[in-house]
């Protein structure tokens, strides 16, 4: 026999490791020194402390280590660390892959005006209008329109809170004038349709997402760097990009500090 000293040495483990794994019944000593109190373990313990050991370097926790040397079927306990371990190594190719992105360019990536972010934009009622516009100076005038048609046909209806309103754009490819839009607006519940303008309820959707400060002008920059960043990071876009207008002219700010947030939906490759 060997005392909890010499055994600690001989399984490479500390000695208040297996003063825990005797308290919580996990690997008891084989005796205990009348004499002394101390305790004493056997050859026999020292593979049962290495398999201890294996499991818990797999990543399971001591209940489930516990559960194994107990006598339980080890096959679904591992099979669920695996999903886990596959779940944790996901997170961090992506992790890697968007520090690489910072870090590529001569840190272009990093430096830059843009940072990317993922998430989750929840489902939401929306009243919504399709139309053609000039070019993109029309915004202001077309967009306070509808809003006005809105509130004419729905005199209580209410914006949701924090407002999301966005832009869509129909031609599937670039245009600076002669735009096809699609115009949202959340609110809280459905209302009276009118001009044109219909209710309905958008499903929540995964995006990639950028913040724009500046003047629309500049927005193709955004789009551009959004556009790489999904490439880069094992994205592709799934559906129409939207433009989030936070801060604008509505705010008597200049257009230096207007805010819009560009947000791209997506999924794995």
């Amino acid at each position: 026999m060997f005392y909890i000293g010499e055994f600690s040495k001989m399984g490479k483990t500390t000695v208040k490791t297996l003063h825990h794994y005797d308290h919580i019944g996990l690997l008891r000593p084989e005796a205990v020194d009348a004499a002394t109190g101390y305790r004493l373990y056997t050859t026999r313990q020292l593979a049962e402390l290495h398999r201890i050991q294996a499991l818990r370097q797999a990543g399971l926790a001591l209940d489930e280590v516990a559960a194994i040397v107990g006598g339980a079927d080890p096959t679904p306990i591992l099979a669920k660390r695996c999903e886990e371990v596959a779940r944790e190594l996901a997170t961090a190719q992506e992790r890697l892959a968007r520090i690489t992105f910072m870090l590529s360019n001569d840190g272009k990536g990093l430096s830059m005006n843009y940072q990317a972010t993922i998430k989750d934009i929840p489902s939401c009622i929306v009243y919504t209008k399709r139309l053609t516009v000039p070019d993109f100076n029309a915004y202001f005038e077309v967009i306070p329109a509808i809003g006005r048609a809105v509130t004419a046909a729905n005199p209580n209806l209410q914006c949701a809170k924090p407002e999301y309103c966005f832009i869509s754009y129909l031609d599937g490819e670039y245009k600076d004038h002669d735009i096809a839009i699609e115009y949202n607006e959340a609110v809280t519940e459905f209302g009276n349709e009118t001009d044109g303008i219909f209710f309905r309820e958008m499903p929540a959707v995964h995006v990639a997402s950028v913040m724009h400060r500046g003047p629309y002008a500049d927005l193709p920059q955004a789009y551009a760097f959004l556009m790489e960043w999904i490439e880069q990071n094992g994205y592709r876009p799934c559906d129409l990009a939207r433009e989030s207008y936070i801060d604008g002219i509505w705010n008597g700010i200049p257009d230096s500090e207007w805010l819009t947030e560009i947000q791209i939906p997506i999924e794995k490759k």
